[in-house]
């Protein structure tokens, strides 16, 4: 008889300390975009680098991330590659990225299946059956972590753990179900509601979680991102004192980012757009912006908030831009286009702190705005 813990369980978000949870007065307070005089490479030690999206692009290279993930990696910056995918092993993950010319190696990878196994390490001990409903990737990683895989809810698993896998079916989540309604906890790796294909969003591991959950009538525990342990878990196992998240999507990658208090890195090669960062919550923002990773290679200027003619503006490089209830507007440029506009990197920047500012002064609303689609230029083109 495995003894698990008393009462329902709880989604991870909900056992953080209340200071490193997204939302927070501290977050709110410091959601603003940095600069740094060195390379983000040289600054940070530790990059904890997301997958699709920032390293790859499904079966398609994303330009320059060989470029950024390899050269911060020469500049002395360990490299960590956290993802909420639970169905590839380690080796996998690491043949992908050498696909990609990326250099990695399965002890670099830290996947939302090894997270999960971290997590029910809390709950469980040692040896303790689980039934998954999920692949090899996730077999491995509760294997790993010292638990001992069962095919049945006939073998009485304390535990159940579900992951997003193409093999995943109707028997195996019904029989996960069996063993929930025999007291079984239920861990979810992550909650990603969609997952990102060449044909557009397909199911992801957190809508087929919701189909179990709604049998059942149990709250799964659930790790990966947003939530802030992934990060917390991941660079325990690296080392490191001075963490960067870099991430494309900003409703998990950079919530559980601001949430495990390191900063983040948002680059354009993945689902958020440089619209989506103008309009993104305190809880969201990045601290730092670039089109792709070659953001590690570079410095950042410092946004400094500037006045002019008694007029206040947000300024990086040589842009000043500023956002009133009339539109966004850059000095000596005039009011954005909007539908749709070019600007320049450090342009985009200071949009950014010219919105976020806007936002913060009025409640959190920008639905009085019109703002436009951003095609942001690289640091090059700011030369």
């Amino acid at each position: 008889m495995w003894l698990l813990p008393a009462g329902p369980p709880e989604t991870e978000r909900s056992m953080t300390p209340h200071h490193l949870r997204s939302g927070s007065s501290d977050n709110r307070a410091a959601a603003f975009l940095r600069g740094s005089e060195r390379p983000l490479a040289a600054a940070y030690d530790v990059a904890l680098l997301d997958l699709d999206g920032v390293c790859f692009a499904g079966d398609a290279r994303v330009p320059h991330a060989a470029e950024g993930a390899n050269g911060a990696r020469e500049l002395g910056m360990h490299l960590v590659f956290v993802t909420n995918n639970a169905s590839r092993a380690p080796q996998a993950v690491v043949d992908k990225l050498a696909d990609n010319d990326i250099d990695a190696s399965p002890g670099e990878v830290f996947s939302a299946a090894m997270d999960a196994a971290a997590l029910l390490h809390e709950h469980l001990p040692d040896g303790a059956p689980v039934f998954v409903i999920g692949g090899d990737g996730l077999r491995q990683a509760l294997t790993d972590e010292g638990f001992a895989v069962v095919a049945s809810a006939e073998d009485a698993p304390a535990a159940v753990v579900q992951g997003w896998d193409p093999a995943v079916d109707w028997a195996m989540m019904s029989e996960g179900l069996y063993a929930i309604a025999n007291g079984a906890l239920h861990v979810a790796t992550n909650l990603d509601a969609t997952l990102p294909t060449e044909r557009g969003f397909a199911l992801g591991n957190g809508s087929l979680v919701a189909a179990v959950a709604n049998a059942s009538g149990r709250k799964p525990l659930a790790g990966g991102k947003p939530f802030p342990g992934i990060y917390q878990r991941a660079l325990r196992r690296a080392g490191g004192a001075r963490p960067l998240a870099i991430g494309d999507r900003l409703n998990t990658d950079h919530v559980g980012a601001r949430a495990a208090d390191i900063p983040g890195l948002h680059v354009l090669t993945g689902v958020s757009t440089a619209r989506d960062v103008l309009l993104a919550t305190p809880e969201e923002r990045p601290t730092f912006l670039h089109t792709d990773l070659r953001g590690l290679l570079q410095p950042h200027p410092e946004p400094r908030r500037t006045t002019s003619d008694g007029d206040s503006w947000w300024q990086v490089g040589d842009e000043r831009w500023r956002v009133t209830a009339a539109g966004a507007e850059g000095q000596g440029v005039g009011f954005l286009d909007t539908a749709s506009a070019a600007v320049s990197l450090d342009a985009y920047r200071a949009l950014a702190c010219a919105f976020w500012d806007y936002a913060d002064a009025h409640g959190g609303r920008t639905d009085d705005l019109n703002v436009p689609e951003l095609h942001v230029g690289s640091q090059e083109n700011n030369a």
